[in-house]
């Protein structure tokens, strides 16, 4: 592991010697922006006249178009169609930097979800999306073990499409290797998630595998037990308005506010948050320090429209305004990254 990096008033954080390898579902996000001001005579919806379209990485693409935005190597590895959209999002990734390590697989369809926008609204969600079915794993293991001496940390970005049917191997081969593994996670499954460093469930995700919790002391305890039944680092629970809640084994809970002063879309904010903890802790932090910053990073993404990532420009100039007090082990503190 790197020393962190210092802060400063000129330059706050400089990750550019970082590289991250993101596995997982990969897709393409089209967006559709239109006006609408009348409902179809053909049924009561309504009509949206579209008058520009626009395409963006998704799910995996987008965590590892975060990772390039603030400044680090990012690699990327899935699965695509051999279509015209996975020719769409291969110039994607060639356009922001990132390093495609991407398997066309014969006669599959890469992802796509399609949506329909209007006076800042999403009106409607397509999804074009086939099962990927049988397709060589092994051959993708054998890639992922040849990546892994090249990187600092591994995202494994579940968004239950197929690409991650080995959770165990990916893991296994990573931590031998001592190369941290953050994954967002997906579903009730969380057994799977075994021995990794950091998850990263929304609060709902959460109360689904743990049962509800109705205060802060209820997350923590949860939250410590699943730590240790997974064999965790750590734990990071993402509560929307709320905040975050860290879960670790280096330190007692912490408790961190949010720092979004506008919410216009939250598409996107889970991937923004773990690609911010993974630089950080690949550069050094601790994950109470990551995690801080991860909360920052996700406070300005979420005053976007749409799937969108975070610069580095705008990190630094987020971490310089004030500290909102985070809670840790019920004393209140300032903890300015």
């Amino acid at each position: 592991m790197r020393e962190p990096i210092p802060s400063s008033s000129a330059s706050p954080y400089d990750f550019s010697k970082v590289r991250v390898l993101v596995v997982g579902d990969v897709m393409l996000d089209r967006y559709w922006y239109g006006q609408s001001n009348r409902i179809s005579p053909e049924a009561p919806v309504v009509v949206v006249n579209v008058q520009q379209e626009e395409t963006r990485l998704g799910g995996a693409g987008n965590v590892a178009a975060n990772v390039a935005s603030l400044g680090a190597h990012a690699l990327l590895m899935g699965l695509i169609g051999e279509d015209q959209a996975g020719e769409q999002l291969e110039a994607l990734l060639k356009q922001k930097n990132i390093i495609s390590h991407l398997v066309k697989l014969p006669g599959a369809t890469t992802i796509v979800k399609n949506r329909v926008m209007s006076r800042q609204q999403q009106m409607i969600r397509l999804d074009f999306e086939i099962p990927y079915g049988q397709w060589p794993q092994e051959k993708f293991l054998e890639k992922y073990d040849g990546l892994l001496s090249s990187v600092d940390a591994v995202i494994l970005s579940d968004y239950a499409k197929g690409t991650l049917a080995d959770f165990n191997q990916l893991i296994n081969l990573a931590r031998q290797k001592d190369i941290p593994v953050l994954i967002d996670t997906k579903g009730k499954d969380f057994e799977k998630y075994k021995n990794a460093t950091v998850i990263t469930p929304n609060l709902h995700e959460f109360e689904t595998v743990v049962g509800a919790c109705v205060n802060l002391s209820d997350i923590e305890n949860k939250g410590e037990k699943l730590r240790e039944l997974l064999g965790l680092e750590a734990v990071l629970i993402t509560r929307s308005e709320k905040g975050m809640s860290l879960i670790s084994k280096q330190q007692s809970p912490l408790h961190i506010p949010t720092e979004a002063k506008e919410v216009f879309d939250v598409t996107g904010a889970g991937d923004t948050v773990i690609a911010t903890l993974s630089v950080a802790l690949a550069s050094g932090f601790s994950l109470g320090q990551a995690a801080v910053l991860s909360n920052k990073a996700a406070g300005v993404v979420v005053s976007k429209l749409g799937t969108a990532a975070i610069h580095i420009d705008e990190l630094n100039q987020q971490a310089q305004q004030n500290t909102k007090p985070c809670i840790d082990n019920g004393l209140v503190f300032c903890w300015a990254c």
